[in-house]
């Protein structure tokens, strides 16, 4: 087991053991992240529920993000709307839940069932959360469109910051493809042994940012990869990524945040298959980035 505790907070989020710059040295490295947390049902899930019982959750993190090489966030990427214990929630959606390394969380919510939208982009006015005193919504924007956005935080009785760091670094390139570290040679072995693979882009945001953007890394896991023998060029259609303005705490605002796919490649280029949430029209681009390429033997 590669499974370490970097961080745990309290319910009040003041820290309990381990530290953010632990947390931030694992990320670097690649850990894989869960959060573990635990909420009562009637304060968390119904509130007119007279069920008291406290309910354990670990979520997964698929996508993790270094700002400022020192500042750590999770998003869940993978994750439809659940209403426990019962199954789904009303609506297909995607839930980009987004928690930071201070207990800070958002959610993004992108609809897939085509409803029209029913308001315009822009702040909105606060959900009513008074029967729900452990949230405390910070803001609200875009309700009523196809992509609504918050940021808050939930008192959860503690939360645990649990990292798989199973990860090396083996090959790191510039935004041209020169070499920077390691060796073209160790990520082409262990992909062709079978192994996981995951990038650690840099400035994959850039352009979310309105000025001159934060300094930050991507992780995002690696789907199916090909080699090219002969140019030896090495290239990976990714896991589905969300891209964030650039901030600390990460957060959601209006039309700050898009999600989509990429085609990654050792000579710097990157390929965007961005699909836009208020609209769900895709659109592709084309930049260039610094990646470190690591391996989970």
């Amino acid at each position: 087991m590669s499974i370490i505790t970097p961080l745990a907070l309290n319910g009040d989020r003041s820290v309990r053991s381990g530290s953010a710059k632990a947390l931030a040295d694992a990320i670097r490295r690649g850990g894989d992240l869960r959060i573990r947390t635990a909420f009562r049902h009637n304060e968390h899930i119904d509130p007119s529920s007279p069920n008291p019982e406290l309910v354990d959750e670990v979520a997964e993190f698929r996508q993790t993000l270094l700002l400022d090489d020192h500042w750590s966030a999770g998003i869940m990427t993978l994750r439809m709307p659940v209403e426990i214990p019962t199954g789904f929630g009303p609506r297909p959606s995607m839930s980009f839940f987004l928690y930071n390394q201070d207990g800070h969380q958002a959610i993004a919510r992108p609809f897939l069932d085509g409803q029209p939208a029913s308001a315009t982009l822009g702040p909105s006015p606060l959900d009513d959360h008074s029967a729900m005193p452990r949230y405390h919504q910070f803001d609200s924007w875009d309700a009523g469109t196809n992509a609504p956005s918050s940021n808050f935080i939930y008192d959860f009785e503690s939360y645990t910051f649990l990292v798989n760091d199973r990860w090396q670094e083996v090959y790191a390139h510039d935004s041209a493809g020169h070499p920077v570290s390691g060796a073209l040679s160790d990520l082409i072995d262990a992909f062709q042994q079978g192994c996981p693979i995951k990038l650690a882009i840099s400035g994959l945001c850039d352009d979310l940012a309105p000025a001159a953007p934060l300094t930050h890394e991507v992780f995002v896991h690696a789907g199916s990869c090909y080699y090219y023998t002969e140019q030896k060029l090495f290239l990976t259609g990714t896991h589905p990524v969300v891209r964030v303005r650039p901030d600390m705490p990460l957060r959601y605002t209006s039309q700050g945040w898009d999600f989509g796919w990429l085609v990654a490649r050792t000579d710097g280029e990157v390929e965007r298959w961005r699909c836009n949430p208020y609209t769900l029209k895709f659109e592709r681009s084309r930049t260039r980035h610094a990646i470190r390429w690591l391996i989970a033997p």
